[in-house]
């Protein structure tokens, strides 16, 4: 079943009072796993019942996020013959990414727990490419995305398991020959020669890293890791 039975006290902290809310049944569908990360140009959005992803759904159009994430949870809610009251608990993924298009995710996320009374995992969105990496048989790697501004997002794995990062660098200053996972190496091939997919994260693997807490699960706040793009540069001038 998802969440409840595979997390624990010690991951959690305070959100042990809510476990029991992730494996209530409703309309005797069990256990329903919303999962969406809007960290990357693309939206991914999967429902999963507990033992499976029943639906998926992805779009890609730069900054419309907004307008590509509430069809997709409608999507996929709809294939699965399910409504929003039946989600019992949501995953998001908390970055690193731009600004805009994380918050688009991340306010949804705490909007439908706070509305339905579930709980939220957050998980970073590094962490969901290293996963698929992983399940492709991938053991020491990087994973890099794009941070726009010539820089990248990058993280290192050992035996899979995240051993530093994420982290916002130029692809110049990184510059490796070890294997490296994600649309940063397919941007910057001069400073990552050895790539492997996938581009982005998935949210079917983010459904896989929530069930089964296969890396740290956080709360619902963003990675931002720098200011946001649209930042004012300097402070403005005093008006005498």
């Amino acid at each position: 079943m998802i969440v409840a039975p595979l997390l624990n006290a010690r991951s959690l902290g305070t959100r042990t009072s809510k476990l029991a809310l992730a494996s209530l049944t409703s309309r005797n569908l069990g256990p329903v796993l919303l999962a969406f990360d809007t960290a990357t140009p693309e939206v991914t959005v999967a429902l999963h019942d507990g033992d499976r992803v029943v639906a998926e759904y992805s779009a890609s159009e730069a900054m419309r996020h907004g307008e590509m994430l509430a069809p997709g949870i409608a999507q996929v809610l709809e294939r699965a013959g399910a409504i929003s009251q039946d989600v019992t608990a949501v995953a998001v993924g908390v970055g690193p990414g731009p600004f805009t298009g994380l918050r688009v995710g991340l306010v949804t996320a705490r909007t439908m727990a706070l509305a339905l009374d579930i709980p939220v995992y957050g998980v970073c969105s590094l962490d969901i490419l290293a996963a698929e990496a992983v399940d492709a048989g991938l053991s020491d790697f990087l994973v890099a995305t794009d941070a726009r501004r010539k820089e990248v997002y990058l993280a290192s794995y050992v035996d899979g398991q995240r051993v530093s990062g994420p982290d916002v660098v130029k692809p110049a200053d990184a510059r490796t020959d070890r294997l490296v996972v994600g649309r940063g190496a397919q941007l910057y091939p001069e400073a990552f020669p050895s790539s492997r997919g996938p581009a982005g994260p998935s949210a079917a693997v983010l459904c896989d890293v929530v069930v089964r807490e296969r890396y740290e699960l956080l709360d619902p706040e963003p990675l931002y890791l720098r200011r946001p793009d649209a930042a004012t540069l300097h402070q403005p001038k005093r008006v005498s």
